[in-house]
């Protein structure tokens, strides 16, 4: 199958009033634990490969190359984004690469910059036929804990949207990035608010953090793309230290590595079912 496009995959799931899942990848087995769950749960994915992980690697297109090969090869659709940039460079690097969509970044600085700055890179990534996702208020757990007062408003939420042009709008409702606890409470009633006041879909970050039921009720009250990061890597992580712990003597790092993408893999499905539907 070729690859998928972001906006088909985010638009056709808004229109269902269903969610799509995005999990996040850092390596060539996490791509591979995605399309496998992918396959298993018979549902899309998009895969997103963060700045964070690019600035890990020392370089996105490696990377890339081989999530378009192993998303090509999939018999299920799956599209690649780029996630939470912060340098417009990385963005256009993203769009020349094939990435049918981007997730610029500029949440962390005044309202008017933020608008001024993502409309600008709407506008650059509109051009080339790319889709963009923005954030208002700011998502916790990055650079410190959600607090309440950075919580999305929706009238300001309508405003922005209406000015950048974005394709969709990551909110703050509740959720916070890097938990290792399934136990944030959203605001279901915000995410509804929001929803009627924005006419593009809604980006829920920080999902690990969110139980199975209240990933449910959050695609219930609007939200449509549900990005997950964390969840999955503790099942990768959990299944190498499980694997290592078992046999001191193993050095080839197919034998662990392998069993932490096989343990990816089965979290993918099982998330994808969930947020799918």
């Amino acid at each position: 199958m070729t690859l998928a496009t972001t906006a088909a995959l985010v638009s056709a799931a808004y229109e269902d009033g269903r969610g799509v899942a995005a999990f996040n990848a850092i390596n060539l087995e996490t791509v591979a634990a995605i399309a496998a769950g992918a396959e298993t749960a018979n549902r899309p994915v998009i895969v997103q490969i963060s700045e964070n992980a690019v600035r890990y690697l020392g370089g996105l297109a490696p990377l890339a190359h081989a999530a378009i090969a192993i998303a090509s090869a999939s018999t299920m659709p799956i599209s690649l984004h780029l996630d939470h940039a912060t340098d417009e460079r990385l963005v256009g690097i993203a769009v020349d690469l094939g990435f049918s969509s981007v997730m610029y970044d500029a949440s962390q600085l005044p309202y008017e910059d933020n608008l001024t700055r993502t409309a600008a890179v709407a506008r650059r990534c509109h051009d080339r036929g790319a889709h963009v996702e923005a954030e208002l208020g700011e998502v916790g757990g990055k650079a410190g804990v959600h607090a309440p007062g950075v919580r999305t408003d929706p009238a300001e939420a309508a405003a922005f949207v209406a000015s950048t042009g974005v394709d969709a709008l990551a909110v703050a409702v509740g959720s916070s990035h890097k938990m290792t606890t399934r136990d944030a409470t959203l605001d279901e009633a915000l995410i509804a608010e929001i929803h009627r006041a924005v006419d593009v879909p809604l980006v829920l970050h920080g999902s690990s953090g969110v139980s199975d039921d209240g990933l449910r009720a959050a695609i219930a009250a609007g939200m449509t793309k549900i990005n997950v990061a964390t969840q999955l890597n503790k099942a990768f992580t959990g299944a190498v230290r499980e694997t290592l712990g078992a046999d001191t003597s193993l050095v080839d790092q197919r034998n662990y590595l392998g069993a932490g993408r096989d343990a990816m893999a089965a979290e993918a499905a099982r998330l994808l079912t969930v947020i799918s539907g």
